[in-house]
């Protein structure tokens, strides 16, 4: 390609957002692709939702879902790259004149053929104003060149659409497995960290169930290309997966003020089946083993990520639980995902071994017998309720776990607990007193529902 001869977008955030020296950049792009939270697989995804943020605190995120890429390296010639207006306005979709995005690594193609069919539609316009300075598609292209190497760009900023439109210019891009979508959005802004924990989830929620009408504008900033994409997606029967969801206080910044990112795979005529049906023998071997080693050691098992399967570096969050002989033994778990599911089961069984404050230290003579059961956590889904009549009648019981909230004081019931408490009003009493609240009606107490992926064995 000579860059001279084309019309070329200049790199507008390198030296800011990421690395200006190309090298420095190469190995930055591949530092956060040989993370253990980044480990490829086998699948191909057909779209990917991954955040736009400087690298310090995005391409942590941004890399469990480039490394899925690197299979499909010759394959994929062409990226649909679609995100958000951040710096000027538009009615409609923004498309550039260039012929070319410059980057440290060396320029990447436009497809100015698909942008010139694009632009016959009434609600795009050619506007290289509002790619000059924005940073949403620029900060991708070092992480497409590294997975994919030679691939043509279709970039499109969204501005004033709706996810109609968003889905209607997605659909006329599909194009075969030479096409990938790449969707270019940050979650929640500047909320406080467990804030931005709680309005996440909600999101993850709506993306994980392709529900866009769930996704307000607080939530992401490019929630209009999400919400197209998920229209595409539950369309044409996809499954989703989420990667990675972490904000600016799990990453690099501090935790007053925080944004949130995650990483979304999508794959055409692919079904996701619960974790536990591959992986259970392995998540319950971690908890066994970490259990036997605070034993001996007074510390959980160290973890090799060696020898973990890719997919229990996932980020999760899990509980696990210890019964013997019929009778609760320890139960400690996490609500917020913060770590892969191998560290949070490592981490969990060992507290809930010698660490639950309702139960003296486990002995070596109490593992004979001892039922071991770990449960993943799935996205949290905020209940609307009128009355706690209300929202104990919502209730799926034996399937909801619950999460309730009020005063500055938070408690979980797992979805198991209903075995022992099969009343509903019970239920919700006794989650209310775990928490230190008072039964009294409450007109400010919160709830989310969620289910589990849970699996269980004798130690």
């Amino acid at each position: 390609m000579n860059q001279h001869a084309l019309r070329v977008r200049p790199a507008a955030v390198a030296g800011m957002f990421y690395p200006e020296d190309p090298e420095d950049l190469r190995r930055e792009v591949a530092d956060y692709l040989s993370t253990p939270e980044a480990a490829a697989e086998e699948d191909l995804p057909k779209a990917v939702v991954v955040p736009h943020a400087g690298y310090r605190y995005s391409a942590p995120v941004a890399a469990a879902a480039y490394a899925r890429l690197a299979a499909a390296r010759g394959k994929v010639r062409r990226v649909v790259l679609i995100g958000p207006t951040h710096r000027v306005a538009v009615a409609g979709f923004a498309l550039s004149n260039a012929e070319a995005f410059d980057t440290p690594l060396g320029p990447v193609a436009v497809d100015t053929a698909a942008v010139d069919r694009l632009a016959q539609r009434p609600d795009a316009v050619r506007m290289d104003l509002a790619h000059a300075q924005e940073h949403c598609l620029e900060v991708q292209l070092p992480f497409l060149k590294e997975t994919l190497g030679e691939v043509s760009i279709v970039p499109v900023l969204a501005g004033q659409v709706s996810p109609e439109a968003v889905a209607d210019l997605l659909a006329g891009l599909w194009g075969g497995p030479e096409t990938l979508i790449v969707v270019s959005s940050d979650l929640s802004h500047y909320l406080s960290y467990d804030d931005c924990v709680t309005l996440d989830a909600v999101t993850t929620h709506a993306i994980e169930t392709m529900s866009p009408e769930k996704i307000d504008r607080p939530q992401a900033c490019g929630r209009l290309p999400i919400a197209g994409l998920l229209l595409c997606a539950k369309a044409r029967g996809m499954s989703v997966k989420t990667l990675d969801v972490r904000n600016s206080g799990d990453t690099a910044g501090p935790r007053g003020q925080v944004v949130g990112y995650g990483a979304w795979a999508f794959f055409e005529g692919k079904m996701e089946q619960p974790l536990t049906e591959t992986y259970g023998e392995e998540m319950l071997a971690l908890a066994d083993a970490s259990i036997r080693h605070g034993l001996d050691h007074g510390a959980p098992q160290p973890l090799n990520f060696d020898a973990v399967s890719p997919e229990l570096l996932e980020y999760g969050a899990t509980f696990v639980t210890l019964h013997r002989e019929g009778r609760l033994r320890g139960c400690i778990g996490t609500m917020r995902t913060a770590r892969t599911i191998a560290e949070d089961i490592v981490a969990n069984a060992f507290a809930a071994a010698f660490s639950d404050s309702r139960f003296p230290p486990l002995t070596a003579e109490e593992m004979d017998g001892l039922d071991i059961s770990v449960s993943l956590l799935g996205p949290l889904e905020p209940i609307d309720f009128t009355d706690e009549h209300d929202l104990v009648a919502k209730l799926d019981m034996g399937v909801d776990g619950l999460v309730i909230a009020d005063h500055g004081r938070r408690a979980l019931f797992l979805p198991q607990v209903w075995t022992q408490l099969p009343d509903p009003v019970v239920f919700l009493a006794q989650l209310k007193l775990k928490a230190g609240l008072p039964l009294a009606e409450s007109p400010t107490l919160q709830a989310w529902r969620f289910r589990v992926d849970a699996v269980g064995r004798d130690a």
